[in-house]
């Protein structure tokens, strides 16, 4: 039952939380598209018949959309708005968190720092983590993801002597998870020169 759930169910679930946002999110902007479709259908009239102009129009009206979206997130009102979107309605999906903060940090906001990199002593070997948290009583929450995908793995309670904290760029220890190791050799001489 082990195997299976190592080799068959933690790759599936692992696939799923990596390709199910990006289809969804290119289904939303092919729906999007189509919607738009119809209200610039008078505009693409008047290109030439050999323009296919209504799919493009369509794409450049959802891409500006995007584009004002983006940029009214960047004022006050809309970082209010989006927090309260966050608040309450985000947040309620399971593994939301997660994802939100581990593709913060690979896109290098250095702001994101829930998940910081260390190596934790798991029975007797370093194995590659990420501290989730700290708990009153100095000991580590670490999750150990699973090789080769960083989004799934298990949650451990360590000691504080077990956790060794990396100064580290988190991508640099995803890195080394994604590539079924290789890349370890500066997570233990990052961990040395502490």
């Amino acid at each position: 039952m082990k195997q299976f759930r190592e080799f068959v169910v933690q790759p599936l679930v692992a696939g799923v939380l990596l390709l199910a946002p990006i289809y969804l999110a290119i289904l939303l902007l092919l729906k999007a598209m189509k919607s738009l479709g119809r209200m610039v259908r008078p505009l693409a009239s008047l290109l030439p018949k050999s323009f296919p102009g209504e799919t493009e129009i369509s794409f450049f009206v959802v891409l500006l959309l995007c584009l004002l979206v983006g940029i009214a997130l960047r004022t006050q009102i809309g970082q209010a708005t989006r927090s309260r979107i966050e608040n309450s309605v985000l947040q309620r999906i399971p593994g939301y968190e997660m994802f939100r903060s581990m593709t913060r940090q690979l896109a290098g906001d250095s702001r994101e720092s829930a998940w910081k990199p260390a190596l934790a002593e798991i029975e007797d070997a370093l194995v590659p983590a990420f501290i989730v948290e700290e708990l009153d009583d100095g000991r580590f929450t670490v999750f150990v993801p699973s090789a080769p995908t960083p989004m799934a793995g298990a949650i451990y309670i360590l000691s504080a002597e077990r956790v060794h904290p990396l100064d580290v760029p988190f991508t640099e220890a995803v890195k080394a998870v994604t590539r079924w190791g290789t890349g370890s050799k500066e997570l233990v001489t990052a961990m040395e020169r502490r």
